[in-house]
């Protein structure tokens, strides 16, 4: 038994989607992404120095996490984060 209905020559719509895309699309789909930094942000990072007091708050929170003495207050968290996302 045959079946054949005015919709049997789009039975694999698909398949005229595959052989529409060209070579040069295909390989602008291969290209790697790329990361550019301008010279003005080159210039930032390099002008920008840590702070001392910065760089020794820093060192001490360092040496309490792995020396295991380093706490975290859970509920202080917790509130700046809802102040946060209740903005």
């Amino acid at each position: 038994m045959k079946i054949h209905g005015p919709n049997h020559t789009k039975v694999n719509a698909y398949q005229k989607q595959v052989h529409k895309q060209s070579p040069e699309r295909i390989k602008e789909q291969s290209k790697a992404d790329q990361l550019q930094i301008s010279d003005q942000a080159k210039k930032m990072q390099e002008t920008q120095q840590v702070q001392p007091q910065r760089e020794a708050r820093v060192e001490a929170i360092k040496q309490r996490v792995e020396s295991g003495k380093y706490q975290i207050d859970a509920g202080k968290i917790a509130a700046k984060m809802l102040r946060f996302w209740n903005k």
